[in-house]
């Protein structure tokens, strides 16, 4: 796999929560949760499963930080 993003990030998917048109898929990478929203057809097309590695990549244009008053 070949991509421009430099933000990769490799975990194990812990869960994988359905919805009617997307599903949420967890991964633990070194003990912090990622969570991405994806669609149900990409989870059928890529063959996730709970206990199966793969990669967050991050692509995006900004970054916030917010603080509590």
């Amino acid at each position: 796999m070949k991509i421009s993003a430099r933000n990769q990030l490799r975990g194990r998917i812990v869960e994988i929560v359905k919805g009617a048109t997307t599903s949420h898929v967890r991964l633990d990478v070194n003990g912090s949760i990622i969570t991405s929203a994806v669609t149900n057809e990409a989870v059928a097309d890529l063959d996730l499963k709970v206990g199966q590695f793969a990669y967050a990549i991050i692509k995006a244009s900004s970054v916030m930080i917010g603080v509590e008053d």
